[in-house]
């Protein structure tokens, strides 16, 4: 009798930030290690965005989609709570709901891999007899704060955001108080040859975990080939002359924080291409799960400045909701993007070597911005955090001009953007680094996978 494929199972929690990967990582596995593949989807509202890029998936089908039914929060959750508190406790009360698919599943999987918020259900892996991985589609900066957070927990007394001090992560740079996001504890629970210096050295976060470590980004999503009137737009433009404004699926902004982004777009005297979306009356976080829908109010003369539309026809172009944003990135009109750079969104536009306006709502999009701008030097981002405090007209304006602005070629930003561009594509080639570690991957599962099908032929 013929071993079959081996067979993982991937969870994903709510939220394009986290689908996108699970789905991109799903694709690879199959295609790329003839993987038999299942993906468990933790629903709440589906956006348009979220039904879309699920239906691009299964079309042509590589694998199977399961959506989990919904679970209710809300007597569970302060209404105030932020994302990701929210998003935790959904992937907690799901569990009895993944540890009954998983258990219904004939044959059983040889793996399950769980994003960030799913690494409660590790022990579901466990009890299946399952190897258990903790896929985190983020920089290895986050990584290194996550597992060192509950070493920090125990030496920094009070609120981690009344230090006044950045935290000191081994072997990484230090954090900011206020951009600490504390979750993902079970990680060094999990299975899986140490990559990554951080983990490697015994003097750093190796004496911490001996959770092996697999470098395998990035995964972004591959062109559709879908074409709509904004690209008819776009093909009359210069080259990298447009910024793209866009705030990811969940991201929205308060009302006069767009008067002031949509002034400071026009004083820039630059194209653009923005997707809209009503201004939010609460926090940016209470919106995460809602700002992918139409509503009745998305008119935009509705919370734009008088006139704006009419001042700017000729320079820019608003694109309601949602925009395919891939498609839109690999214009090569675009010069710019300006984004809450969440990572889908930070991986898109560097693999297209785009420079990035970094505009960080919540969670770990402020690691991500710091990251971007001090570290790599691909973006520039205001003096103050947006979630603290509104963002100026006269500050938007230079920092659309720096950005898309090359007098004589020495745009340094454009020009490192490139650089990690083809860093990126090496990695990913055959024979690339992150090629072969995902490659080292798949074949510890391919391992145990022909192991214990053997045992069971004998068993027979």
């Amino acid at each position: 009798m013929e071993i079959s494929k081996p067979h993982a199972a991937l969870l994903s929690s709510p939220g394009m930030g986290h689908l996108i990967p699970v789905l991109e990582l799903s694709k690879r596995l199959v295609t790329h290690h003839d993987f038999t593949v299942t993906v468990f989807v933790v629903s709440c509202h589906m956006s348009q965005a979220e039904s879309q890029v699920i239906q691009s998936s299964i079309s042509p089908k590589l694998f199977d989609i399961v959506q989990l039914p919904p679970v209710d929060t809300t007597h569970l959750v302060d209404a105030n709570a932020t994302v990701v508190t929210h998003i935790a406790v959904m992937m907690r009360e799901a569990r009895p709901a993944i540890r009954s698919a998983i258990s219904s599943m004939n044959p059983r999987p040889t793996a399950l891999i769980v994003d960030l918020f799913g690494t409660e259900s590790l022990p579901i892996a466990e009890e299946h007899g399952l190897l258990k991985y903790v896929y985190i589609p983020s920089n290895a900066w986050f990584l290194a704060l996550t597992v060192h957070v509950p070493f920090l927990d125990r030496e920094v007394e009070g609120e981690y955001v009344d230090q006044i001090e950045p935290l000191r992560i081994p072997g990484c740079r230090a954090v900011r108080p206020e951009d600490v996001v504390r979750m993902g504890k079970e990680i060094p629970t999990s299975d899986g040859p140490l990559t990554l210096a951080a983990f490697r050295d015994e003097t750093l976060l190796g004496r911490f975990t001996k959770t092996p470590v697999y470098p395998i980004g990035p995964l972004t999503r591959p062109l559709s080939g879908s074409r709509s009137e904004l690209f008819d737009w776009l093909d009359k433009q210069p080259s990298e002359s447009v910024i793209f404004v866009s705030f990811g699926s969940g991201g929205s902004l308060s009302y006069k924080q767009m008067t002031e982004l949509a002034w400071g777009l026009e004083l820039s005297q630059h194209r653009f291409i923005w997707v809209v979306r009503p201004p939010t009356k609460t926090a940016a976080d209470d919106t995460f799960f809602t700002a992918g829908t139409a509503s009745g109010d998305d008119d935009p003369s509705t919370y734009l400045p008088d006139g704006f539309l009419t001042r700017t026809k000729n320079k820019g172009l608003l694109v309601p909701i949602w925009a395919p944003q891939v498609e839109v990135l690999s214009h090569p009109s675009v010069g710019g993007f300006l984004s809450h750079c969440g990572w889908n969104s930070t991986l898109e536009s560097v693999a297209n070597g785009v420079p990035m306006i970094v505009w960080p709502l919540y969670s770990e999009q402020k690691m991500n911005s710091t990251l971007l701008a001090e570290e790599l030097g691909v973006a520039v981002r205001p003096k103050e955090l947006p979630s603290k405090k509104v963002v100026g007209r006269e500050e938007i304006e230079k920092m659309v001009r720096q950005i898309i602005e090359d007098k004589e070629g020495k745009n340094a930003t454009r020009a490192r953007v490139k650089e990690l561009k083809y860093s990126a594509e090496k990695a990913l080639s055959k024979g690339g680094s992150s090629y072969n570690a995902l490659s080292r991957l798949a074949q510890q599962i391919t391992d145990l996978h022909a192991t214990t099908e053997s045992e069971a032929l004998r068993a027979t």
